[in-house]
C-alpha cells in the first residue's frame, strides 16, 4: 500500500449487500491476501471495499486527498483516504473516524513523528486520550481494564494509527522501524478519561476547551508503569510513590523527562478530598521527583553529553555538567538533589480506570516536556 494505492478489495467477494457474510472462504482468502501484501500488524485485518471506505469518508468534511500527516525525511505522506482505509482495516466503525483524524492532528502538532521518533531504537508509541461526549457515543472505555482488551473503540482507534504507520509510511519492524524491543502499546493505546468519577473537571477543560466538547490529546510515550498504592490515605505518601516511579534512573535518557499520571478514581478522590487539585499534584511531584548525585553517578548518569544532552557518566569524553549543576552547585556532590523534570508542567494528570482499588499508572511520555499538550477538537459531521 502506498500513499496513492488503491483500497483493499474483498478478494473474490464474500460480503453480501445486506451486511452478512455470503462466502466465509472468500473473506478468509481476502484476509490472507492482506497478509501476503504485508498490510497487517501481525493480526488479521478487515478487508475493505469501496463501499466501506465511502462510509468512513462520509464522516468528515475533509477532502479525501487532503494530507493528514507527512514525513518529509521519508518522502511519504498520509491522506484522509489512506487514514480512512487503515481505520477500516483496523476494525474501526465509520463513526470512530473523526477521533482517528483528531489523533493524527494532535500527533502532528506534537512534532515528534516528523523527526523520526517512530523509527527510533527506543520503541515509542502513541497514547490517545479522549474527552467529551464522543466517549459514550462510540463506546470508549475509561473505566475498568482501561489499558486492557475488551472494547472495540479503544482497540481499533489506536490500531488504526499503527496500521497507517506500517502501510502509509512503511514503518515495518526491522526495516524502517528500528525499535530494539518495542512495547505492546505499539499495537494500540487509546483510552477515555473517566470524567464521571473524576473529582476534577475534564482534562481538556484545563486548556480552554468548553464543557461538552469532544477532544483528543495524543502523546508519544515510552511505557506505562504500574503503581500499586493501596497502603496509605496520606496524600504526600501517595505522591511520593508516584514521584519515585517517575524518577527511576532507567527512564533518564535525556537530561530531564516527563510523565502523565493516570490516577484511578480512588486515588483521585483521596487527593481531591484533602484539597489537592491537578496543579498542586504536578507541583509536588516535580519537587519530589529527584535523584541524588551519587545515585546518578552510580548509574552512570551523573552528567550530560555536550552534543546530545543525553545522560552520560561523569568521565565520558563528551561529559559536561547538567543544568541543575550549573544553577545549584550543591547538587553536584553526594546527596545533592537533581530534579528529573524541568517544571511542574512536565507532569500531566488524568483520571481513568475502575473505582475499586488504589492502583494507578505512570505513563512515561517522551522527551523533556513542559509546554501545553496538544489537545485537538473532534470534528464530527
Amino acid at each position: 500500500m502506498t500513499t496513492s494505492g488503491s483500497p483493499v478489495v474483498s478478494h473474490g467477494g464474500g460480503v453480501s449487500d445486506g451486511g452478512g457474510v455470503s462466502d466465509p472462504a472468500a473473506v478468509q482468502d481476502a484476509i490472507e491476501y492482506c497478509y501476503e501484501r504485508g498490510w497487517t500488524d501481525g493480526l488479521p485485518v478487515v478487508p475493505c471495499d469501496q463501499a466501506l471506505l465511502d462510509r468512513f469518508l462520509a464522516q468528515t468534511d475533509r477532502d479525501p486527498g487532503d494530507v493528514v500527516f507527512a514525513m518529509p525525511h521519508l518522502n511519504r505522506k498520509c491522506t484522509v483516504r489512506l487514514a480512512a482505509l487503515n481505520a477500516a482495516m483496523a476494525g474501526c466503525r465509520p463513526e470512530y473516524f473523526p477521533v482517528v483524524l483528531a489523533a493524527w492532528d494532535s500527533l502532528a502538532a506534537e512534532g515528534y513523528l516528523a523527526k523520526g521518533i517512530w523509527q527510533s531504537t527506543t520503541g515509542t508509541a502513541p497514547l490517545v486520550l479522549v474527552n467529551g461526549p464522543v466517549r459514550e457515543r462510540i463506546g470508549l472505555n475509561g473505566r475498568g481494564n482501561v489499558f486492557g482488551p475488551g472494547f472495540r473503540a479503544n482497540a481499533t482507534i489506536g490500531r488504526a494509527l499503527r496500521l497507517t504507520a506500517l502501510n502509509a509510511f512503511g514503518l515495518r519492524p526491522r526495516e524502517l522501524d528500528q525499535a530494539t524491543q518495542g512495547t505492546p502499546a505499539k499495537y494500540t493505546l487509546c483510552i477515555a478519561e473517566n470524567e464521571e468519577e473524576s473529582p476534577w473537571t475534564p482534562f481538556a477543560e484545563q486548556f480552554g476547551f468548553a464543557a461538552g466538547e469532544s477532544t483528543v490529546t495524543a502523546m508519544t510515550i515510552r511505557s506505562v508503569v504500574h503503581v500499586e498504592a493501596r497502603h496509605t490515605g496520606v496524600p504526600e505518601q501517595l505522591l511520593r510513590d508516584f514521584a519515585d516511579t517517575v524518577a527511576r534512573t532507567g527512564a533518564l535518557l535525556h537530561e530531564t523527562i516527563s510523565a502523565c499520571l493516570v490516577l484511578s478514581p480512588e486515588h483521585a478522590r483521596l487527593l481531591a478530598d484533602a484539597g489537592w487539585d491537578r496543579r498542586r499534584i504536578s507541583g509536588y511531584v516535580f519537587e519530589a521527583a529527584v535523584r541524588s548525585r551519587v545515585e546518578l553517578d552510580l548509574a552512570g548518569k551523573g552528567s550530560v553529553s555536550r552534543k546530545s544532552r543525553w545522560r552520560v557518566p561523569a568521565d565520558h569524553p563528551d561529559a559536561v555538567p547538567d543544568r541543575e549543576a550549573e544553577s545549584d552547585p550543591d547538587s553536584t556532590v553526594g546527596d545533592g538533589r537533581v530534579h528529573v523534570l524541568n517544571s511542574p508542567d512536565a507532569v500531566l494528570v488524568v483520571v481513568a480506570g475502575a473505582s475499586n482499588s488504589g492502583v494507578s499508572a505512570v505513563v512515561e511520555t517522551f522527551g523533556p516536556r513542559g509546554d501545553r499538550p496538544n489537545v485537538v477538537r473532534v470534528q464530527e459531521r
